[in-house]
């Protein structure tokens, strides 16, 4: 197995927190320069109940799923507790809030993260949150 030096380790770190600052910002074009051509997006939850989670293979789907999150919630907040690397793998974990705008209602969540990085771009990512609160914040 490649051993990766701590110059390499960094560097995934800061691209996954260049993703995150994006993703706060809502800045969907430097979320596209961050991703893969083809890639690996997965988002366990209901589609039915939020078609924004699910599993995506390219950037057009991931852009379309992230903007319709944007119309259906409104951040509150959100922090990154930890964060590691292992080889090209970025874990990391934290909690965020959301509103809710089709019932109103808040979603808390803690969050973790498993993203892949190869060649300075991310070509996995996995989220994981509390699709039972996510069901419940979206249920009348």
């Amino acid at each position: 197995m490649k051993q990766m030096r701590t110059d390499e380790l960094n560097a995934n770190i800061e691209l996954v927190l260049r993703y995150f600052e994006a993703l706060k910002e809502r800045d969907i074009n430097a979320i596209m320069l961050l991703l893969a051509k083809n890639i690996n997006w997965c988002i366990p939850g209901n589609e039915a109940i939020a078609p924004w989670v699910g599993v995506r293979t390219n950037k057009n789907q991931i852009k379309d799923a992230l903007e319709l999150l944007w119309l259906n919630t409104d951040p509150i907040s959100g922090t990154i507790a930890h964060i590691a690397a292992d080889e090209n793998v970025v874990i990391c974990s934290g909690e965020f809030e959301s509103l809710m705008l089709k019932t109103g209602k808040t979603f808390k969540s803690l969050f973790f993260t498993k993203i892949t990085v190869v060649d300075g771009l991310i070509v996995k990512y996995t989220l994981l949150e509390d699709t039972f609160g996510l069901v419940r914040a979206l249920s009348n």
